[in-house]
């Protein structure tokens, strides 16, 4: 089934400001404040040969790429979003942000 060319328009998009605000100021929030995402932190990488990889088994040691003592990278659905340090609330780990990206960092990125 093919859509009819005359009946095809371009999408309305809405230009953003320098902060990554939208330029109109009528945006519904409302919309989309109970979509879930999922929001996950690195502590680091690495980057191994799979005959390594195979080789890892209980109590292996795998170096990271990052330094002791250093921020983690908080990611909310892959994209980089804040940094911070760990932090242990009521038994468990939580996270305490250090730095937030701005949303315009965030669209610098992107370009």
């Amino acid at each position: 089934m093919s859509a009819n060319p005359a009946e095809a328009r371009p999408a309305e998009l809405n230009e953003l400001t320098e902060e990554g605000e939208p330029a109109n100021s009528d945006v519904n929030l409302e919309v989309i404040l109970d979509v879930p995402v999922t929001l996950s932190m690195e502590v680091g990488r690495t980057r191994i040969p799979i005959r390594n990889l195979l080789q890892l088994n209980q109590g292996s040691v795998v170096e990271l790429e990052r330094a002791a003592g250093e921020p983690l990278d908080v990611f909310v659905n892959g994209t980089l979003v804040a940094h911070g340090e760990v932090v242990v609330v009521n038994e468990r780990f939580g996270i305490r942000l250090t730095d937030v990206i701005s949303p315009a960092e965030r669209l610098r990125k992107l370009k």
